[in-house]
């Protein structure tokens, strides 16, 4: 099923173990594997890479042994290892002419839509631009990748926010097995996965390496959230040199098929959401949306009801209800720009809002 070479958007996650070995960053892999990012780069792909390492890096820059470290070190640790990590990437990537942006989340920016929007506003700007940006949980702060390795859940989350059609994890395993491989010598590797079903979740085991956050179970609601969010997802081993490479010519690994595509999938979850306001359009506005158009303010009348930035507003034209959409303003400050072009924004709010009040990837029709 390797197919990189013909996706669009891709996101590629990379385990702790794959980066960092006795505490020290791998720079050869490093390497290799941005010699990897450009090559897809060079045929016209868009790449996100999902790093973690910052809390192992960190470990070996402040000597910090043993099997386990309490809360406030790790955190201490992510917070020294993800400078280093940024730089190295940055290094690793300029050969080839791409630059590098650092992004740090949280599981709970993706569950929030007002902060949902915002992230995927930023890396969407960061994409057109032509960088590679570097997301990792943000485990100053965030406990949850510290304990569980939600890393992979936060890739699936990038994935599906971005509208990738292809989710990479390159582990420390090469797909998924029917049992644990180290403790059942019959596990066989199953190459493809049409459909996650309960005897597929229930293959899912926890055990990672020492340095690996995740098993294998949030790598299989990975898959949930990748494929219904419309992306294939690939489990492959990749500690080998140029591991996306090796992916392409057909090296061990699971492939998940999605279960739609990204588009039409985020279209589903806009149109399944109730509505908490109204913004009723002018005959010209309500054209230019049935020609695939943002709504811009200039377009806007009325404005009811009382929503926030990223909530769910209805679309009604002089012909009734036209669709629903994700606003991108609070109801106060729609109803301050309605009716003005959208280079008149900065000087009504004081500060430079973004031009479309809906924009068109945001709505359903």
């Amino acid at each position: 099923m390797a197919a990189l070479t013909r996706s669009k958007r891709l996101v590629v996650k990379i385990g702790s173990s794959l980066l960092v070995e006795g505490g020290t960053l791998r720079g050869d892999w490093l390497r290799a594997l941005c010699e990897d990012v450009a090559w897809l780069a060079g045929g016209g792909a868009q790449v996100i890479l999902v790093s973690s390492g910052s809390i192992a890096l960190g470990r070996g820059i402040l000597g910090l042994s043993g099997p386990a470290l309490a809360l406030e070190q790790s955190q201490a640790a992510a917070a020294v290892g993800q400078i280093r990590l940024a730089r190295a990437y940055e290094e690793a990537l300029a050969p080839h002419g791409l630059k590098a942006a650092q992004v740090l989340l949280t599981l709970e920016d993706s569950a929030d839509r007002r902060r949902y929007l915002n992230a995927r506003a930023t890396l969407e700007t960061l994409l057109g631009f032509g960088t590679v940006p570097i997301v990792n949980e943000n485990d100053t702060v965030a406990t949850d990748e510290i304990r569980f390795g939600d890393n992979d859940r936060l890739a699936a989350q990038i994935a599906v926010t971005v509208g990738a059609d292809t989710l990479v994890l390159l582990s420390d395993v090469d797909g998924l097995y029917t049992a644990n491989p180290k403790d059942d010598p019959d596990a066989t590797r199953l190459d493809e996965v049409t459909r996650i079903t309960p005897e597929i979740e229930a293959m899912a085991g926890d055990a990672g390496s020492g340095l690996s956050r995740g098993g294998m179970k949030t790598k299989v609601m990975a898959a949930k959230t990748a494929t219904t969010g419309g992306a294939s997802m690939a489990i492959t081993e990749g500690s080998t040199l140029n591991p996306l490479r090796a992916l392409e010519n057909g090296a061990a690994a699971t492939w998940f098929r999605p279960e739609t595509d990204p588009q039409a999938a985020r279209k589903r979850w806009i149109a399944a959401m109730k509505p908490r306001g109204e913004v009723f359009v002018d005959a010209g506005a309500a054209r230019a949306l049935a020609q695939g158009k943002s709504l811009l303010p200039a377009g806007v009348g009325v404005i009811s009801g009382d929503f926030g930035r990223g909530d769910p507003v209805a679309i009604l034209g002089p012909e009734g209800r036209i669709g629903l959409g994700l606003a991108r303003y609070t109801a106060d400050e729609a109803r301050a720009i309605a009716g003005h072009q959208s280079g008149d924004i900065e000087g009504i709010l004081g500060y430079p809002g973004r031009a479309a009040l809906i924009h068109r990837d945001d709505m359903v029709l």
